[in-house]
């Protein structure tokens, strides 16, 4: 039988031990890693390894002896509960092997826990777990995950009171960052706010998101951004002292400016630009932002954009002039600018 959506994920977080088997496939080993944890901890439980109701069979080793998956189907354990026999990296080559287990299963034997790569329709390994009236297949793809597993993480993190504001900003996070990525900042989230009973809100996310820029050169790139000319050079020589490269600063302030320009000039306003933005904006370096765009007016960036330019193609040229003074005269003059 064929899973999709959201009936694949009801079953990833509760399968039915009387059926016989699952075959989870796609392209993306992380993805499909992640998804095979959750069946497997909800079949045996946090103690299942432990007792030895969890046999590891891989591909590889599978195909040397077949007997493998038959034997760990039909052993009985010391401990009680659910087992499962999970075969990882299979291909269609296993195929008929599969078959042989699948039409000697019981009820009462292991559940049969099978990854895959990238199959294809005519994949005999997904056409057996498909048709077979007892077992099922899932096709994980790259899809960003739904509100409803959104949710799901949320919940097994422990996190339960959440702001829509929040949502809004976890929801953008999910889309940007790897499965696994967004499941350790969602445990971040849930450490960050251990015994606080207060609803989740922007501000939390934006502490625990990754950041997308370093913090030193963030906090320079702002200071030019608000026309804080004095702070720009005392941050500037603390970056040179650190031996941060003018160039990737250059790199830095035309993201920066390039996203305020977008933002600016996005036909549903500024607020909208932002909330459009990739990666993500987050809590007070967004509300920071939008008030940068309010300053400047889309003209005025578009002219910053073209001095930040010029400034690129100047320390990438063969002239001699210190690059790091070309880079803080550039980035002053932008902060008397935005005055």
């Amino acid at each position: 039988m064929k899973l999709t959506g959201a009936a694949a994920s009801r079953y990833f977080a509760r399968p039915d031990p009387d059926r016989a088997g699952l075959l989870i496939f796609g392209a993306d080993a992380m993805r499909v890693a992640l998804k095979r944890q959750e069946v497997i901890a909800a079949l045996v439980g946090p103690a299942g390894e432990a007792e030895m109701r969890l046999t590891r069979i891989p591909g590889s080793d599978l195909r040397k002896d077949p007997s493998l998956v038959q034997d760990a189907l039909k052993a009985k354990g010391f401990f009680p509960g659910p087992r499962v026999a999970f075969i990882e990296e299979a291909s269609d080559t296993l195929a008929p092997i599969l078959a042989a287990a699948l039409a000697d299963w019981q009820k009462g034997d292991a559940s049969l826990i099978v990854t895959a790569g990238n199959l294809t329709k005519a994949s005999a390994l997904k056409k057996l777990f498909e048709d077979h009236p007892a077992a099922y297949a899932a096709g994980i793809y790259d899809d960003p995950p739904t509100r409803e597993e959104i949710e799901a993480t949320l919940q097994k993190a422990g996190l339960k009171d959440i702001g829509t504001a929040a949502m809004a900003d976890l929801t953008a996070l999910s889309r940007d960052l790897d499965p696994g990525d967004f499941r350790q900042t969602i445990e971040k989230i849930a450490l960050y706010k251990w015994g606080d009973t207060t609803p989740l809100t922007p501000d939390d996310v934006a502490a625990c998101a990754p950041l997308t820029i370093e913090a030193e050169v963030d906090d320079v790139l702002h200071a030019v951004a608000e026309g804080q000319a004095v702070t720009v050079g005392n941050l500037m020589r603390r970056l040179q002292g650190q031996g941060v490269n003018p160039v990737t600063l250059c790199i830095g302030a035309l993201r920066h400016f390039r996203a305020l320009h977008a933002a600016a000039s996005d036909p549903g306003g500024a607020a909208a630009g932002l909330a459009r933005m990739r990666p993500p904006v987050f809590g007070p370096r967004r509300d920071r932002m939008l008030q940068q765009v309010q300053g400047w007016g889309m003209h005025r960036l578009e002219s910053a954009l073209q001095i930040l330019i010029e400034t690129d193609l100047a320390l990438r040229s063969s002239s001699r002039a210190p690059a790091m003074a070309v880079m803080e005269r550039a980035l002053i003059r932008l902060s008397m600018m935005r005055r």
